[in-house]
C-alpha cells in the first residue's frame, strides 16, 4: 500500500507549555472580567480550564478518537472494521449503541484516561491483529470510541454522546448518503466546532450503496456543506464497512493523529480559542483613559455638597474677627469677643485632626461629624449629574455590562460619600500664617491707646486739682495746646485711623484667606473624588483592558 499523506487529522503542534499559558490566560481573563462577561460562557471557561488541568495531568500518551454520527450511519460497523474484530454490537433495532465502547491499542494502560472519560466498556486490541499490519507507523496509544447516536430518540443517549464529545481529542463525524446533509449534524456539531478543523475528520460511510458517479457527486456536495460550516479545507473520506473500502485510509489517518502525539493538546487549545473568542465579543477593542484626576465639574459639585462655601464663609468671618481683635481700636475691639466663633459653630478646628494614631474605622468615634448643613437637593443632584457625566465619558464605547459596571463604580453610596466629604473637611487645616501687619497694627493700637490713657489720666488729675483749688501744676504745651490734650487727641485720632486702615487690610486679607482655604478644601475634596469615584472607575477600565489582553493571549493559541 502506498503511503498516505497526512490529512486534517494531523494536528498543528501545540506544546504543553503553550497550552498551559493559554489556559492560564483564559483563567486570568475570567478572573479579571468577572460579572461583566457572559455568565454562561464564564462557567464554560471555568470548566474548560479545569478540563485542561485534568486532561494534561493524566499519565500516558494516548489519543482519544470518537466516532460520532446519526442513527443508522454505520458507526458501530465502521468501529468494528477499524478494530478488525466484532467488538461493538450491531443490530437491526435502532438505536443500538446505548453507552460508549472503547478500543485501546498498545500496552500502556489507559485505565485512568477511560475512568476520566467515564467509559466502562473497554477492549484491548491485539498487537498482531489485522488492523496493525495495514498502517505505516503504529496505532499504539490510540483510544477509539464508538459513541451513542447524537440524534437518538433516547435523551440519555444524546446526553452521553455530548458528554463524551466534550472530552475527546479527535472527532470523526460519520455520515451516510441519506443523512450527510442533516441540519443537526452541520448546525449543532460541525459548524459549532469549526475551529477544531485540525482534529476533525469527516467520513461518508456506506459508499457501497451508490454508483461511482453518484458517490462522487455526493462527496462534492458534502464538501460544499463543510465549507459553508467553516471547514473549507476539510477532507472527506469515503468508506464502506461492508466492503472495507476506505477503511485502511481512515485507519492511516488515525495513525497519523497518534504519531503526532499532539491531538489532545490541539483539541484543548481549540476549545480555549473558541471560548476566548466568544468571550471576546463582550469586550471592546479599547477603553477611554482617565488621567487619574477628578474633573472640575465633579470637584465643584462635591465641594458644594460638602458645604465648602459655608466653611469658606466661616473662615473669612473668623479672619475678620481675629484681625479686628488685633488691629481694632483698643477700647472697642473687646466687643468682638461677644460674637460666637464661626468655626466652632460648625464644629471645625483650625488645625487638621491628626490621623497618625487614629484607625480609619474609629475616625467618626474620635472626631465625630461636623455641623455643616446637609447638602440641598440641588447640590445632591449636581453631584449625581457630574458622576453620571464621568461614567458616560469613561463607559463610552464599552459593552453594556462593562458600561453598567463603570456607572456603578461612579455612584458610591450617598451616605458613605457624605461621610468621606465631611471627614475631608474636618481633616483640612483651616489655619494659615498670621500676617505681619497684624502685629504692626496691634502695636500701634497699644501705642495710641496708651497715649489716650495718659492724656485722660493727666487731664483728670488737672481737673481734680482745680476742683480742690490746689496750686495748679505746670502743664507743658506745644504751641497753644497742652500736651495732655494733644496726647488724648493723637491717641483717639491715631487709633481711629489705624482701625480704619486695618479694616481695609482686613477686607483684602479675608478674601485671600478664603481663597487659600478654599483651595485646600478643594484639594481634599478632589482626593475624595479620586478615591471614591475616579479610582473605582479606573479600576473597572483596568480590568477591562486586562480581560481583553488575556483573552487575546488565549486566542492566539
Amino acid at each position: 500500500m502506498s503511503p498516505i499523506r497526512p490529512g486534517t487529522a494531523r494536528v498543528s503542534a501545540t506544546s504543553a507549555l503553550e497550552l498551559a499559558e493559554q489556559a492560564a490566560a483564559l483563567g486570568d481573563a475570567v478572573d479579571a472580567g468577572g460579572r461583566e462577561l457572559d455568565p454562561s460562557q464564564v462557567d464554560h471557561a471555568v470548566n474548560l480550564v479545569e478540563k485542561v488541568r485534568e486532561r494534561t495531568s493524566i499519565a500516558g500518551n494516548h489519543t482519544v478518537v470518537a466516532l460520532a454520527g446519526a442513527t443508522g450511519s454505520g458507526k458501530s460497523s465502521l468501529f468494528n472494521a477499524l478494530v478488525g474484530e466484532q467488538v461493538s454490537r450491531i443490530g437491526a433495532k435502532r438505536p443500538t449503541t446505548a453507552a460508549p465502547t472503547a478500543a485501546i491499542w498498545g500496552r500502556e494502560s489507559a485505565a485512568a484516561l477511560l475512568d476520566w472519560l467515564g467509559v466502562k466498556a473497554r477492549h484491548t486490541v491485539a498487537e498482531d491483529g489485522p488492523a496493525a499490519a495495514e498502517v505505516l507507523g503504529s496505532l499504539d496509544g490510540l483510544v477509539l470510541l464508538d459513541l451513542p447516536d447524537f440524534d437518538s430518540r433516547v435523551s440519555a443517549h444524546r446526553q452521553e454522546a455530548q458528554r463524551i464529545l466534550d472530552l475527546v481529542d479527535v472527532f470523526v463525524w460519520v455520515t451516510d448518503p441519506q443523512k450527510y446533509a442533516d441540519a443537526l449534524l452541520h448546525d449543532e456539531y460541525i459548524a459549532a466546532l469549526s475551529g477544531h478543523g485540525a482534529v476533525t475528520l469527516v467520513v461518508l460511510n456506506q459508499s457501497d450503496r451508490l454508483a461511482p458517479e453518484a458517490l462522487a457527486a455526493c462527496r462534492e456536495d458534502l464538501r460544499g456543506l463543510l465549507a459553508a460550516d467553516g471547514m473549507p479545507a476539510a477532507t472527506v473520506l469515503v468508506t464502506s464497512a461492508v466492503t472495507g473500502a476506505g477503511v485502511p485510509e481512515l485507519r492511516q489517518r488515525l495513525a497519523n493523529a497518534v504519531a503526532s502525539a499532539d491531538a489532545a493538546r490541539a483539541r484543548l487549545s481549540a476549545d480555549v480559542v473558541a471560548v476566548a473568542t466568544t468571550l471576546r465579543t463582550g469586550v471592546a477593542d479599547s477603553e477611554p483613559s482617565l488621567d487619574g484626576a477628578a474633573d472640575g465639574d465633579l470637584v465643584a459639585a462635591l465641594a458644594r455638597a460638602a458645604g465648602v462655601p459655608v466653611v469658606v464663609a466661616a473662615v473669612v468671618e473668623d479672619y475678620r474677627r481675629e484681625a479686628t481683635s488685633h488691629g481694632g481700636w483698643l477700647f472697642t475691639r473687646w466687643l468682638a469677643g461677644f460674637r460666637a466663633d464661626p468655626l466652632s459653630r460648625l464644629r471645625l478646628s483650625k488645625t487638621a485632626v491628626s490621623m497618625r494614631k487614629v484607625d480609619e474605622a474609629d475616625i467618626r468615634a474620635v472626631v465625630g461629624r461636623s455641623s455643616i448643613p446637609p447638602p440641598s437637593p440641588a447640590a445632591r443632584a449636581a453631584v449625581a449629574l457630574a458622576s453620571t457625566a464621568l461614567a458616560d465619558r469613561a463607559g463610552a464605547g464599552l459593552p453594556v455590562r462593562w458600561s453598567n459596571a463603570v456607572a456603578d463604580a461612579a455612584a458610591p453610596g450617598a451616605e458613605s460619600l457624605s461621610d468621606a466629604l465631611d471627614q475631608a473637611v474636618i481633616h483640612t487645616p483651616l489655619r494659615a500664617r498670621q500676617p505681619v501687619w497684624w502685629r504692626v497694627t496691634a502695636a500701634l493700637q497699644w501705642l495710641f491707646g496708651l497715649a489716650v490713657i495718659v492724656g485722660v489720666a493727666w487731664l483728670v488729675v488737672l481737673g481734680v486739682i482745680g476742683w480742690l483749688q490746689l496750686p495748679p501744676l505746670p502743664t507743658p504745651k506745644i504751641g497753644e495746646l497742652p500736651i495732655p490734650f494733644l496726647a488724648l487727641a493723637v491717641g483717639v485720632l491715631g487709633g481711629w485711623l489705624t482701625a480704619l486702615v486695618n479694616r481695609v487690610f482686613v477686607g483684602v486679607g479675608a478674601r485671600r484667606r478664603g481663597r487659600l482655604i478654599e483651595g485646600r478644601l478643594r484639594t481634599a475634596i478632589a482626593g475624595v473624588a479620586r478615591e471614591r469615584i475616579v479610582d473605582p472607575v479606573a479600576a473597572v477600565l483596568a480590568r477591562h483592558a486586562r480581560t481583553r489582553d488575556r483573552l487575546d493571549r488565549a486566542r492566539r493559541g
